[in-house]
């Protein structure tokens, strides 16, 4: 709780002087500095492909006999909704317009070029290397929980394999610090991005009027839900949030596709996967060192910076729900699924709104220019065929992705924040409760005192020594692999399911 205080306190104090300061030092490390960025994203990549394909791939996180805690649409609905959480949703609506107005590869503004990689660009930020960033340290956490049976569950632990017991003294606890960073990061972001376009939406919908009674209104009953949720526990509470959540998204992404341009969204996302696939190489790597737009530095960069800054959180939090799965399973699940279902929202939404901007039916891009991203969501989703359902439907789906991603947020810090934690058992309710109270008092407080944008800004600039923090994690993970199972590529794969450490020793020959 101290520390959480020393991180937002000056914060709170001089925001515009800090964001200042944290702004400059983003630039020069997304400008000087991204090609690291690039490079480990790419490494990232390879090193799941590699696990995946490799007998490693059929490691089961857990013994022998280990079954799931959670069915599979129950898992997968946990991991994406505390994943990705609203954003997903809200930058569905509207992310390609920027790239329309803005274009990379020094395309002309709204030309049709520039709508073809406005459309695809976003699945490539959301796609493989956003989940696989995500999903390096949920495998690391998880081997050494469920398999080496760790008690407690920090990333800290996670690099054990290479700073040995330095993860209990000021190196553990600096891996730590960063952490903290990206989760209240993250917590404080969902809360800055969501309550202005629920407000926006419920003003437009009601005689209320935007403004501070509205969002503290509506931070209340946020905070009510998830808490009641993270108070059930995970069976109860945030698994039904998150079963929930998935069913409202599938719900209002069939309604979207029977109602809207159909034909259009399925074309234009089948071209944009396309020009991914052809393209997915040199979009990892691309530069632009002689032109120097500045797209990368601007959204590539600080994408991968993003999902760094947040792959702590979501690898605890997969970590402590993936008993019973194998490294292969996860990174499908993470990496494939995950990115699928970003792909999904970004068919349904992004291109129904370039479909209404493209024909002249709302100006979308103007309107986000102009008006915010909220105006633009809500006047994208009011000029669908029975809008005013649409725009009902969306704000409920937002309230219950924050609610599950803030649930998910407390518990892994209460998960964190547990000195004994065994496999079996959950934090203590008191302390769930406890840190959901924090996290939304800490991010209503950011946001109303203007240190929001710098505390995002901080959480992002963590990424760079997060870098080498999950470097330490991949390296601990490969050591682990070879030393509980060997290096022998002779024996023949997936039948490695439990570490060799753990078989009984043979009995002396008697004579």
């Amino acid at each position: 709780m101290l520390l959480v205080a020393a991180i937002c306190v000056p914060v709170m104090i001089a925001p515009e002087r800090g964001q200042q300061a944290l702004d400059a030092l983003l630039s020069v490390l997304t400008g000087k500095f991204g090609w690291v960025y690039l490079w480990f994203a790419a490494a990232v990549a390879a090193f799941l492909g590699w696990l995946a394909l490799s007998r490693y791939g059929r490691v089961k996180f857990g013994g022998r006999d280990d079954k799931p805690e959670f069915s599979t649409h129950s898992w997968l609905a946990m991991i994406f909704t505390s994943g990705i959480g609203g954003g997903i949703i809200y930058w569905g609506v509207i992310e390609w317009s920027y790239y329309y107005v803005d274009p990379p590869r020094h395309l002309q503004p709204r030309s049709v070029e520039a709508a073809d990689w406005a459309a695809t660009y976003p699945l490539f930020h959301w796609g493989f290397t956003a989940w696989g960033l995500f999903c390096l340290p949920a495998l690391a956490l998880a081997y050494v929980y469920h398999v080496r049976k760790q008690r407690t569950l920090r990333l800290s632990d996670a690099c054990r394999g290479i700073i040995g017991d330095r993860a209990d003294g000021w190196l553990g606890r600096l891996i730590d610090v960063l952490f903290i960073f990206g989760l209240i990061g993250a917590a404080g972001t969902s809360l800055g991005l969501e309550v202005p376009l629920v407000s926006e939406g419920i003003a437009a919908m009601t005689p209320l009027e935007k403004g501070t009674p509205l969002n503290i209104g509506i931070v209340l009953v946020w905070t009510a839900l998830f808490g009641v949720s993270v108070f059930l526990g995970m069976q109860k509470g945030l698994k039904r949030l998150a079963d929930v959540n998935v069913w409202l998204a599938l719900a209002l992404g069939v309604f979207i596709l029977v109602v809207g341009p159909t034909v259009f969204l399925v074309d234009t996302f089948t071209q944009s996967f396309g020009i991914l696939l052809q393209n997915f190489v040199e979009m990892s790597f691309y530069t632009d060192p002689v032109g120097q737009s500045g797209f990368e530095e601007t959204w590539t960069i600080f994408y991968w910076g993003w999902w760094i800054a947040y792959a702590p959180f979501v690898g605890l939090f997969t970590a402590k729900i993936s008993k019973g799965r194998t490294i292969r399973g996860m990174i499908g699940a993470m990496c494939l699924a995950g990115s699928a279902g970003c792909w999904l929202a970004f068919m349904l939404l992004g291109n129904t709104s370039l479909w209404m901007e493209i024909n002249k039916i709302v100006p979308v891009a103007d309107i986000v220019q102009n008006q915010g991203d909220t105006a633009g969501i809500i006047a994208t989703l009011a000029h669908l065929p029975l809008g005013s359902i649409a725009v009902v439907a969306f704000l409920l789906l937002m309230v219950v992705f924050l609610a599950t991603t803030l649930d998910s947020s407390a518990y892994t810090m209460a998960a964190t924040a547990s000195k004994d934690l065994p496999q079996d058992a959950e934090p203590a309710r008191w302390h769930r409760v406890f840190w959901a109270i924090v996290l939304a008092a800490v991010s209503v407080i950011l946001m109303y005192t203007g240190g929001l944008e710098a505390l995002q800004t901080l959480s992002i600039i963590t990424a760079f020594p997060l870098i080498f923090v999950l470097i330490l994690v991949a390296l601990s993970l490969a050591k682990w692999l070879r030393e509980d199972f060997g290096t022998n590529n002779s024996q023949p794969p997936l039948v490695v399911d439990e570490p060799r450490a753990e078989e009984p020793e043979k009995e002396p020959a008697t004579t």
